[in-house]
């Protein structure tokens, strides 16, 4: 059985995936690739993801279906897999080799020990167009390095940190219990996968290796500013995902330190979501953010007081067009201080 299996959702993805998949290759028989052509039809993706199958089929496998979106993919990938742990890899961006080989000697080092665990976090990179410093996601001041430990562990996260599918390698079994499916034709799901596992996770090990790098340039990019403008009903539909996941997660038993981040996580995507709608101005998208925040209290009205009148929540529901305005600019900052987008 492999020790890890790696993902990759394509869609028209031929110019930018080989280098994705080479990044993967020299990890070797450890691995399996699984390339998901969600029916990609303006180029040669799914004769590149067979080609690769052919060369390499003892690690690659080429799997093609109707096109479903990225959480598709996703949820193709989970279902297909045969690690014992599970990553998804964006088909524009890549691993770094050696922290790669670091992280699947660990794993298969902890599943020898009888220590498995339920996730295993790394560093990411912002490989942003054009930025001389490239901003590194690290967790060295949150979480215990090299070691087995439990939520309880977890320091202070500060604002600008947060996990993201980028840096989590699940167990795949675990994956199965929590019984997630990533909604079809929508963008922004990996809000999701990197949210409603949580509770499900009692065994952390965190290594402080650089090991995906997130690409962030292409103007077609469904992280491009305008983009996710467009796409705002579908970031207003993971939002809404998030607050029934949250609203009826039973945190009894559950650590402190679970609950908190939760919060602050979805916290901070209420404050993609209303500052994008923010951005737009339009009144159709004004009056949009009223409904997503009456959503949250009507969905749960403890909920909204957690999040509502928090220093995001406030300053995001400033009245009038100088609080709009307020608004934006803080977003503009902040967006540019992380370095997303």
């Amino acid at each position: 059985m492999k020790i890890l299996t790696v993902a990759i959702p394509c869609y028209n993805s031929e110019s930018y995936m080989e280098k994705c998949i080479k990044s993967l290759l020299p990890a070797g028989e450890d691995i399996e690739i699984l390339i998901v052509d969600d029916g990609s039809f303006k180029d040669n993706t799914a004769g590149l993801a067979d080609s690769y199958a052919e060369k390499y089929p003892g690690i690659i496998r080429a799997i093609h279906q109707e096109n479903g979106g990225h959480g598709e993919a996703v949820n193709t990938g989970i279902r297909n897999a045969s690690g014992v742990y599970f990553k998804v890899i964006d088909s524009d961006d890549w691993a770094d080799t050696k922290a790669l080989k670091k992280i699947v000697n660990t794993l298969k080092e902890l599943e020898a020990s009888g220590t498995p665990v339920d996730m295993l976090l790394a560093n990411f990179i912002y490989d942003k167009v054009g930025a001389k410093h490239k901003k590194v996601m690290h967790f060295r001041h949150v979480f215990p390095t090299d070691q087995v430990f439990e939520w309880s562990a977890m320091k202070h996260m500060k604002e600008t940190q947060y996990i993201l599918m980028h840096n989590i390698f699940y167990r795949r079994e675990m994956l199965l219990e929590c019984g997630m499916v990533l909604p079809k034709h929508t963008f922004y799901v990996d809000n999701i996968f990197a949210f409603q596992p949580f509770p499900y996770v009692k065994k952390l090990y965190y290594m402080d290796v650089n090991f995906y790098h997130y690409f962030i340039g292409r103007e077609d990019q469904s992280v491009n500013e305008k983009i996710m403008i467009g796409r705002i009903d579908q970031q207003i539909k993971v939002n809404k995902i998030m607050i029934d996941i949250m609203a009826q997660q039973d945190f009894e038993g559950k650590d402190k330190h679970l609950k908190k981040y939760m919060y602050i996580y979805l916290d901070k995507i209420m404050t993609v979501t209303s500052a994008l709608l923010l951005v737009s101005g339009t009144p159709e998208n004004l009056e949009k953010k009223k409904e997503v925040w009456a959503y949250l209290k009507k969905t749960d009205k403890k909920l909204w007081r957690h999040l509502r009148f928090t220093v995001l929540g406030i300053g995001l529901n400033l009245p009038g067009w100088l609080g709009r305005k307020t608004s934006v600019l803080g977003y503009k900052a902040a967006q540019k201080f992380v370095g997303f987008n």
